[in-house]
């Protein structure tokens, strides 16, 4: 039977914690699946990119498996969301692994929190950015419907996103000096740095708009 949503299996991402809150959202109203079958993704209404681990592994896993023509008939056509690496995928390129061209939907690049980061007080910070931290609307967008300003997150990553064109930046977190754009939408492509999967309520809410999502 035909899923009404997919999330994409290039053998990078938190797939089965994705898959399990996005059954709990679609409540039987939705048939949600784990795919890479590139017939099944495009058949889909709404797709999901997730990812995690180093950018370079997900750029060549989507690569091998031959699924980035068909991500990328997805991102001119449906909805769709990616999550945290698959956020950066779809960025023009990553600072990591000494530098990595990505699908370039988006304007802008991926950097590296740096290995010295510091507070306002001078005390360092850890880098992977690990944990809940609070994310901040910038624009008015069905994705954050019913969710209130400053709610927490959780986030787990390295580098994070340094998008080009502001006004496609949905969502900022602040991690030290940084101000990282935790979440970017334009017309039917819609991204997040943290995983909502693993947010709790927040996250679930989040989840629930992207299925109801009509752009």
């Amino acid at each position: 039977m035909q899923p009404d949503v997919v999330i994409i299996d290039y053998g990078m991402g938190n797939l089965h914690s994705a898959h399990k809150a996005l059954e709990k959202v679609a409540a039987g109203q939705q048939r949600v699946a784990i795919s890479s079958d590139p017939e099944l993704i495009r058949k889909a209404e709404r797709v999901i990119l997730p990812g995690v681990g180093a950018i370079r592994d997900c750029m060549a896993e989507m690569d091998k498996t031959g699924l980035i023509p068909v991500i990328r008939e997805c991102l001119s056509s449906k909805p769709f969301l990616g999550i945290c690496v698959g956020f950066q995928a779809l960025m023009e390129s990553s600072e990591e692994n000494g530098g990595v061209p990505c699908l370039g939907h988006f304007a802008g690049q991926v950097k590296f929190f740096g290995n010295d980061l510091r507070d306002a007080s001078g005390e360092r910070l850890k880098v992977p950015h690990m944990g809940w931290s609070q994310v901040h609307p910038l624009l008015q967008h069905p994705l954050w419907q019913d969710i209130p300003d400053a709610e927490r997150f959780y986030f787990v990553h390295s580098y994070y996103v340094q998008a080009s064109h502001r006004d496609q930046v949905l969502a900022r977190c602040d991690y030290g000096p940084v101000q990282l754009d935790a979440a970017m939408a334009a017309d039917n492509v819609a991204a997040v740095q943290f995983h909502p999967e693993k947010s709790a309520t927040a996250g679930l809410k989040l989840l629930e708009n992207f299925l109801n999502w009509k752009p």
